[in-house]
């Protein structure tokens, strides 16, 4: 009998590239079969407080709070070095000037959202579902908001939409942390799989991963062909730079200022109040 193990990622084009050897039969899968279910990132984030769900992609910043059902996995990690989610106005301003303004975010338990509450603690956060695509966009346009936070590829489209980019928040958090990356999102997993079916589904993660980046051009024709969400009207070139970015060596292994990153996003975020308790980030190859 085989073992079947709950996936749920986002629809966004690296989630789907990481995955899409596990779901397609590129890789031996030693015996086990995925159930896979996609929502967007914060409905992922809110999914995970459940603890139902054997491998789940939450944001970074949601980890510390459902520690006690699951360990981070090293493989699928989302990260920007000096590079991460913009805020973006219709208008070129400086980040200060958007002091107790309102801005459009993802969510409130997106890592895109605690970094800029420790680049900008004080502004007025209205939660801006990031689909359909153009919603952020329609805010800012019909004044509901001042700026808007994005995430995913809507950080490489934003000027076609007209709009001017106010700060990069992963430039801005390499300058306040001296260079380290920004780790955005990343996997899940649940602990009470046990030990031995973690290290198993780890082993597997990291295989439809470096599946994808060995057969890179076959994953983006996939991608573009039925997998690219029909909103963004993504074509090569920015599904490339987009990939380039965000699926990567990075996302096969986190590397150690990787995994350094996060420690700091922790303790910087437990300093500014935005975690009840100090927090260590756990692995799932940590364990014994």
């Amino acid at each position: 009998m085989t073992r079947a193990i709950r996936l749920a990622f986002s629809p966004d084009s690296d989630d789907i590239f990481m995955f899409l050897a596990l779901l397609e039969g590129k890789i031996d899968l030693e015996g086990l079969t995925f159930d896979s279910e996609r929502a967007d990132t914060e409905a992922l984030n809110a999914r995970a407080a459940a603890g139902e769900l054997d491998v789940v992609a939450v944001s970074i910043a949601r980890w510390p709070s459902i520690a006690r059902d699951y360990l981070l996995l090293p493989h699928g990690m989302s990260v920007g070095r000096g590079y991460g989610p913009v805020v973006v106005a219709e208008r070129a301003r400086p980040l200060e000037s958007l002091r107790g303004a309102r801005i459009g975010v993802p969510g409130l338990r997106t890592t895109a959202y605690l970094v800029l509450r420790l680049l900008l603690p004080e502004f007025d956060p209205v939660v801006v579902p990031i689909a359909p695509y153009a919603r952020s966009f329609e805010a800012v346009r019909a004044g509901e908001v001042d700026a808007a936070l994005l995430i995913h590829e809507g950080r490489l489209t934003y000027e076609r939409e007209g709009f001017a980019r106010v700060c990069d928040v992963g430039e801005e958090w390499a300058s306040l942390t001296g260079g380290l990356p920004l780790p955005l999102g990343g996997n899940a997993i649940r602990r009470g799989l046990g030990p031995e079916l973690v290290a198993k589904v780890s082993r597997l993660c990291r295989a439809s991963i470096a599946w994808g980046l060995e057969h890179r051009d076959e994953a983006m024709a996939t991608l573009l062909e039925r997998d690219s969400r029909a909103d963004l009207a993504l074509d090569r070139a920015t599904l490339d730079r987009y990939l380039t970015m965000y699926a990567n060596r990075d996302t096969l292994d986190a590397p150690a200022d990787v995994r350094r990153a996060i420690g700091e996003m922790y303790m910087r975020g437990h300093a500014a109040g935005l975690f009840a308790a100090p927090v260590t980030p756990e692995f799932s190859g940590d364990l014994p």
